[in-house]
């Protein structure tokens, strides 16, 4: 079964940086490896839906969602099974649980991070 744990939640003042972290374990030979999975971070706001942050491919690639690009960047390294979410100017809207999902036809999900931005 895979696992998700992310770390680097916490409070941040507006215009702050915050680094969210996200390791991945019990890769078998059943479930692939971390390297030919999706792995993307998911933001739920108070009251909102789930929506995509951003999302690292196996290629290489990355996507994300509306209005994401210029102030967060993912990235990933498939040696310590592990997928980061660098996220900058980071507003009080940007509040919310950031969750780890990692998706190769079947998903994964992390128990997520709590990210507060407020003065």
């Amino acid at each position: 079964q895979v696992q998700l744990v992310e770390s680097g939640g916490g409070l941040v003042q507006p215009g702050g940086s915050l680094r969210l972290t996200c390791v991945a374990s019990g890769f078998t030979l059943e479930t692939s490896s971390f390297d030919v999975y999706y792995m993307s971070w998911y933001r739920q706001a108070p009251g909102k839906q789930r929506e995509l942050v951003a999302m690292s491919t196996p290629g290489g690639s990355v996507q994300y969602g509306d209005g994401k690009r210029g102030r967060f960047v993912i990235s990933r390294d498939n040696a310590k099974n592990t997928v980061y979410l660098e996220m900058n100017a980071l507003k009080t809207e940007d509040t919310g649980v950031y969750i780890c999902n990692a998706n190769r036809g079947i998903g994964y999900w992390g128990q997520g991070t709590q990210v507060t931005v407020s003065s």
